[in-house]
């Protein structure tokens, strides 16, 4: 393959996975937590990863690994949960770390069980259920203002382009599980943890967080819809399907969390 057919759809991919976390770093400042949660967690590194894999394998495979990433999504809810109450009073290492050990655990987990679609979607009902339930305490902070650094663009760059690099040339190795699992390694959130905590402190960058765990629902949406039709529709339309439902879904609980908190 040219190198041009790798490293120009990858740069490509780069700039626009910064732009949106950088957007979602504006949309803190300017607009609260809520709207960047729901915009951290849209299938910004996912999105590209799947995209590469599709020209890579066949159909059975990216349903195989959009469960997996169903499945490991749920976990991520759980570790931001780790993160948003470790962060009230505990600093960034401490934190960031203890969500990470949180999240590799019940990835060894999630790789070791035999998944079904059934038993992937009561995982995701039960934990994000739980998880926004007590998340929901830790959202009411107000932004103060964010400055951004010269190298913030780059490095969140850099991060996400590997991580699909690695996902891409990896999965014929990993097999579908262990693809779908990196895939949706929570790379957006954790940049937005390490930025913002020493810039604003824990309990607002808290905030951030805890608004991603609904907005993961919509991710879950995603990967749910990707398992379901990327067979029978074939994998442009499935994973195009699949990305509309999560910017639907994002948009639709944003709202309505609005609109919740409007009322109080």
């Amino acid at each position: 393959m040219p190198l041009d057919a790798f490293w120009l759809p990858l740069l490509i991919k780069m700039a626009v996975t910064a732009a949106f976390v950088i957007a979602a770093t504006k949309a803190a400042e300017r607009a609260g937590a809520l709207v960047a949660g729901m915009i951290a967690t849209l299938p910004i590194a996912a999105g590209p990863s799947y995209v590469f894999l599709a020209f890579e394998h066949d159909p059975t495979f990216i349903a195989d690994s959009a469960l997996a990433s169903l499945v490991i999504n749920a976990a991520t809810g759980i570790m931001a949960l780790v993160y948003a109450a470790l962060a009230q009073r505990r600093g960034l290492v401490l934190s960031l770390g203890a969500a990470l050990c949180v999240w590799f655990a019940l990835a060894a987990v999630v790789r070791s069980a035999p998944w079904t679609t059934t038993g992937a979607i009561a995982f995701n009902i039960v934990v994000f259920a739980v998880c926004i339930g007590i998340g929901n305490r830790f959202g009411h902070v107000r932004m103060p203002p964010v400055r951004r650094r010269w190298y913030d663009v780059p490095l969140r760059a850099v991060l996400v382009g590997l991580l699909v690099a690695v996902v891409v040339e990896l999965s014929h190795r990993l097999g579908p599980t262990m693809t779908g699992i990196l895939a949706v390694f929570p790379i957006v959130v954790t940049s937005l943890m390490a930025i913002l905590h020493p810039r604003i402190g824990g309990p607002a960058t808290a905030a951030v967080i805890a608004h991603t765990i609904s907005g993961l629902v919509g991710f879950s949406l995603c990967c749910l819809t990707a398992r379901l039709l990327v067979v029978p529709l074939g994998m442009p339309l499935g994973l195009s399907i699949a990305l509309a439902v999560s910017i639907a879904a994002n948009m639709a609980i944003g709202m309505i969390r609005r609109a919740l908190v409007a009322q109080r």
